[in-house]
């Protein structure tokens, strides 16, 4: 069975006066194009299975503004999650999950959608290391479980930027 992975960076936040980084929510760009990132999942991807969010503000924002109705669970660890502690996270997802979407922050998104693919070489991999902006998604295929997903296993498939 393939696997999908979806890798989101939150919106484009604000970022108000006397409010911790943690709180900060999205700005009126950012509920836009969080919204058209939604509108791209719905045509692109038939289903996703589940979500892990992170705890902040903006990627709860994020999430809601793409309309994604699958079960979330909200993960405070994904906040300033180096690679590694990505990879780990993700390989603990239930084996009956065939999509998963994750929505954090940057650096952790773009490094840990390059740790993962194999095919670095290719046009996704080429965009996706020139700018991960906010509200952007990467998409990466595996062909194991979750458990068995690591440094070079995935294919990047995808790598879009909804504006």
């Amino acid at each position: 069975m393939v696997r999908t992975l979806i890798l989101m960076r939150h919106g484009k936040s604000d970022y108000p006066e006397r409010v911790v980084d943690h709180d900060r929510p999205l700005a009126a760009r950012g509920q836009r194009e969080a919204a058209l990132a939604g509108d791209w999942l719905r045509a692109t991807q038939p289903a996703i299975d589940a979500v892990c969010c992170s705890t902040a503000v903006r990627t709860r924002e994020t999430l809601a503004a793409t309309a994604v109705t699958a079960p979330v669970q909200f993960e405070s660890s994904i906040y300033e999650a180096s690679p590694r502690t990505l990879i780990e996270l993700i390989q603990l997802t239930e084996p009956d999950v065939r999509t998963l979407l994750v929505v954090g922050h940057a650096p952790g998104m773009p490094w840990t959608a390059w740790e993962l693919a194999a095919n670095r070489d290719s046009e996704p991999a080429a965009e996706l290391s020139r700018k991960f902006p906010t509200s952007a998604l990467a998409v990466l295929e595996f062909d194991r479980t979750w458990a068995e997903l690591d440094t070079g296993t995935g294919d990047l498939v995808r790598f879009h930027v909804p504006r």
